[in-house]
């Protein structure tokens, strides 16, 4: 999904307050200006599952703010470790990750955590291919729906993951209670303070991506990886054999 949406498409939006980002204000001066690439992962196989109605609500608002989208479908994913890394399903999330510099990881709550199913998106990416780490730099927001009274357990954990896969996770996050009443008929979200609390967040996931492009690099050169050879850093940190 990369076509700018029209405001028409964000019937819950005030056109005089929803600015376009300002590129200028935050890119370096040589910085490519090709859209912003962003993954969105959902936690949910449910026929009306409201992660994954909250994954298009972000997706419709990340394209109005000029980026290009991708959403991955969870079905069909293997467990971790019940499958080999060449299942199509597998390569499938992986390109997806390589191509993205940023994310947004969406999980209901479920027994007071993430839900499996958004944990093994996760650990189907890898913490490096060969010596490159495909999550390093990249921006991070986090959201969660539960069907109960609002909580942050699962967005919780989300950060710690991101902060584990070396991802600049953003300050904002959503985290939506009694999901089951916060979406119309259509699968749209309603106007609530819970709905600006989301814009808010592709919003400012936006601001930072566009300022860690070409920037990322530099931000995660560390002394401890300068050390090592490209080669013994593979070595060590290779899952391969395990």
């Amino acid at each position: 999904m990369n076509k700018r949406l029209d405001l028409a498409d964000l019937p819950n939006i005030d056109p005089n307050l929803l600015e376009p980002i300002d590129i200028d204000a935050l890119a370096g001066p040589d910085s490519p200006r090709y859209a912003p690439r962003i993954l969105i992962l959902y936690g949910s196989l449910r026929a009306r599952s409201y992660s994954r109605l909250l994954a298009e609500e972000a997706a419709r608002l990340l394209c109005w703010l000029g980026c290009e989208v991708r959403v991955f479908d969870p079905a069909g994913l293997p467990l971790p470790d019940d499958a080999e890394a060449d299942h199509p399903r597998v390569q499938a999330l992986r390109e997806l990750a390589t191509w993205s510099e940023g994310m947004v990881w969406i999980s209901p709550e479920r027994h007071g955590a993430m839900t499996g199913i958004m944990k093994a998106q996760i650990d189907w990416i890898p913490l490096s291919l060969g010596g490159i780490r495909p999550t390093q730099g990249k921006t991070l927001a986090v959201m969660e729906v539960s069907g109960g009274s609002q909580s942050f357990n699962a967005v919780n954990q989300l950060r710690v993951l991101g902060r584990w896969m070396r991802m600049v996770t953003i300050p904002n996050q959503s985290s939506v209670p009694k999901a089951f009443g916060e979406f119309d008929e259509a699968g749209r979200m309603k106007d609530s303070p819970l709905y600006r609390r989301v814009v808010d967040v592709c919003e400012e996931l936006v601001k930072f991506t566009w300022l860690m492009r070409d920037r990322a690099g530099y931000l995660t050169y560390r002394y401890s990886e300068r050390v090592e050879s490209a080669g013994e850093t593979s070595k060590r940190v290779s899952q391969v054999a395990h």
